[in-house]
């Protein structure tokens, strides 16, 4: 019999949990989104949908964080570049669609034009089909992650370093997206997306399947993240976090493993980023910066890192109070959430998870032969 509280019940208690959450995403919210607005108080408004698909798209970028802070104890604060890699790579496919229904009639986007450009630059051209957007934007993020991550883990940097480090290449990639000189549209970023594969980014269905489509790709990364834990190469990972000179000491290459992760993190990153700019309808380069990286961090923390679970919740709840009060306080946001993730750091280190589960296991009564702490009676 698992003790109370153990792994086992912890890995049902999220099995449940994903099957429950996915039914209200995948069934719930879509069902009550086509409900007639005049016939029923529960429909959910195209807005408030497209909205949801959107937190959704963030809890994919924040599994990818939770995967190599919560379970390898890397702490990356440069997480929105991959996000917006892989956005902007969608972006470009989708801003050459736009076409003959530009502003100018050119087949050169519009900020091109408006800047003298005569040819589409030569980095353009393998997004002028869907194919190229969308393996882009998740080779893209991966490829650029696999050569920094081999410069940085190979020198064997690493704590607050590593950390100090990808925050830099936040803020340096910031600087470089922001300029004209990258015909990437300078700090208007990318936007005004007409069509996605013939469908009208407009028509409230289109959009619907795009929600759809994000709660699968959660559903599958979700999957994808938990299956790395099981393995033997996510408990190396918690080694790793636990102790990287007694893995060391144990025959394994430690930087390996942090590669692969943060590799595979981007890669999320950049399926988020994907997702994200349809549904939005604009790639700017404030989505690189260092403050969406610090963000991100702020959801795992809140939700409780190393959970997965935690990473989704803490993504959602946090971007859902944010559209809340921002409506209301749009200036004391950001101390908001600075004292957000102050309080939780300081008084709930396990986040809501953590919180969740000590509730539960405070309210469930001893198995029987057993009191109440678990202990075996004299």
């Amino acid at each position: 019999m698992p003790e109370q509280g153990g792994p086992q019940q912890h890995t049902s208690r999220e099995t449940l949990s994903f099957f429950v959450v996915g039914f209200l995403f995948l069934v719930v919210l879509p069902l009550l989104n086509v409900l007639p607005a005049e016939d029923s108080w529960l429909h959910l408004s195209d807005f408030r949908l497209n909205q949801f698909g959107k937190f959704l798209a963030f809890a994919i970028l924040a599994l990818g964080l939770d995967l190599i802070w919560g379970y390898c104890g890397v702490l990356s604060l440069g997480q929105g570049v991959f996000f917006g890699l892989g956005a902007y790579c969608m972006g470009m496919y989708l801003t050459l669609q736009i076409g003959a229904e530009s502003v100018y009639g050119s087949e050169l986007p519009d900020f091109m034009v408006w800047t003298q450009v005569k040819e589409l630059p030569l980095f353009w051209y393998p997004f002028k089909s869907f194919v190229g957007g969308f393996v882009g934007a998740l080779l893209v993020p991966m490829l650029f992650a696999t050569i920094f991550g081999f410069l940085a883990f190979r020198s064997r940097i690493k704590g607050v370093y590593f950390a100090i480090l990808t925050q830099a290449l936040a803020f340096a990639a910031w600087l470089v997206f922001n300029r004209n000189e990258t015909r990437l549209g300078g700090t208007n970023g990318l936007t005004d997306f007409k069509q996605l594969l013939g469908f009208r980014l407009s028509d409230p269905s289109t959009q619907r399947g795009l929600y759809l489509l994000t709660v699968v790709a959660l559903g599958a990364a979700y999957l994808f993240c938990r299956w790395i834990v099981a393995s033997r190469a996510g408990q190396v990972l918690v080694a790793i976090r636990d102790s990287e000179s007694r893995v060391t000491f144990s025959g394994y290459t430690p930087w390996t493993y942090k590669l692969f992760v943060f590799v595979v993190a981007a890669g999320l990153a950049g399926l988020a980023g994907m997702l994200y700019v349809p549904q939005v309808g604009i790639i700017t380069p404030a989505q690189i910066g260092v403050l969406p990286s610090l963000e991100v961090v702020i959801w795992v923390a809140v939700g409780g890192r190393g959970t997965l679970v935690g990473a989704i919740l803490g993504a959602v709840a946090v971007n859902y109070g944010r559209s809340v009060l921002t409506n209301s306080f749009p200036e004391a946001w950001p101390f908001i959430l600075g004292g957000l993730f102050v309080v939780v750091v300081t008084l709930f280190p396990d986040g809501l998870v953590g919180m969740l589960r000590k509730l539960t296991e405070r309210k469930k009564p001893a198995a029987p032969g057993l009191p109440a702490d678990g202990r075996t009676a004299a």
